[in-house]
């Protein structure tokens, strides 16, 4: 009988990449979505993250529940994209927890994302699990919500749930932060933005995977994750990383008021790289994960030669061989 995978907002590039993953490795995948375009393979429901449907039986003997389900942060912070963000991430986290509670055979694993920027602005020292320092603002409030939702959520003791502090994941896929970075730096722009001194913390999407299935079938793997690469670089170092991969010895910075224009004009904000995010994977690193990716620069190497979701076929069967701890 195969393993099952549900993953709840599955039709973004992650959950692909995800869905790919686990279906190489000959597992079932229930991808929930709200308009479909999942990836090819995966059973295709619809569910709209708020309301209970016929996609609940699904979770009946589940191995795991990978929850990906929240609106895109990319976007400027008016007033209805804030209320869409906080509620797109605690109704569907709040949901799930009402489904798996009412479970006769709930999944054994619940894998929630949250997110790295939960952590305050940090330039003076990294940020763990333990000791880092939970900091203030518009996207922390929304990670603390988030998180709250989920560990407050009434299930079984025998679920292990798992809170992942993500970084940016770095994929070669259009619309990511590769993407915007690496079209900059092709155009000239690829100098160090703010002044350069914030950190950029990442992890390469093949080590998310990974992580992801080391926290499934690890036993002990419960609570909080920073699930981030090891070194966090300056921006100034990530710029030059990205200037070496696109052959640009040269790139104009950005100061600030730049970046505030430019923001506006994609319609984002600059909170995506004036904050420093230094943070730290230490449980992941103490309890014996191995990255297969730990260096900004051997990362986008090897991701430039890879483009789409279909490119991770090589990925996974050069990974069976890699060792996760």
């Amino acid at each position: 009988m195969k393993r099952k995978l549900i993953i709840a907002g599955a039709n973004g590039f992650l959950g692909k990449y995800l869905s790919h993953w686990f279906l190489e490795r000959d597992w079932e995948v229930i991808a929930l979505s709200r308009n479909g375009g999942v990836h090819e393979g995966a059973t295709d429901l619809r569910w709209d993250g708020r309301t209970v449907g016929d996609w609940a039986l699904q979770f009946e003997g589940a191995t795991a529940v990978v929850n990906l389900a929240g609106r895109s942060v990319n976007c400027r912070y008016g007033e209805k994209n804030r209320k869409l963000i906080l509620d797109s991430r605690v109704e569907s986290t709040d949901l799930l927890g009402e489904v798996i509670k009412n479970c006769d055979r709930p999944p054994k694993a619940w894998l929630n994302s949250s997110t790295a920027t939960i952590y305050r602005h940090a330039e003076d020292g990294p940020q763990d699990e333990v000791n880092g320092e939970i900091g203030s603002g518009f996207s922390v409030e929304i990670a603390k919500a988030w998180e709250k939702a989920f560990f407050q959520s009434k299930v079984s003791g025998s679920v292990r749930k798992v809170a992942m502090r993500s970084a940016m994941v770095i994929a070669n896929e259009p619309g990511t932060v590769y993407d915007y970075l690496y079209t900059l730096t092709k155009f000239g722009l690829g100098g160090s933005m703010a002044g350069g001194n914030q950190r950029v913390s990442w992890i390469h999407v093949e080590d998310f995977c990974r992580v992801t299935e080391w926290m499934i079938l690890n036993a002990e793997a419960k609570g909080i994750y920073n699930v981030v690469a090891p070194k966090a670089e300056t921006n100034t170092d990530t710029m030059k990383c990205y200037r070496a991969m696109a052959g640009r010895n040269f790139g104009l910075p950005s100061v600030k008021w730049m970046l505030e224009i430019g923001a506006f004009i994609l319609r984002t904000e600059t909170e995506m790289v004036t904050k420093s995010r230094w943070v730290v994977p230490n449980r992941l690193l103490g309890e014996g994960f191995l990255f297969r990716w730990p260096d900004l620069g051997g990362a986008l190497e090897d991701l430039q030669e890879r483009d789409g979701v279909e490119s991770v076929e090589n990925m996974t069967k050069k990974s069976q061989n890699i060792p996760m701890g």
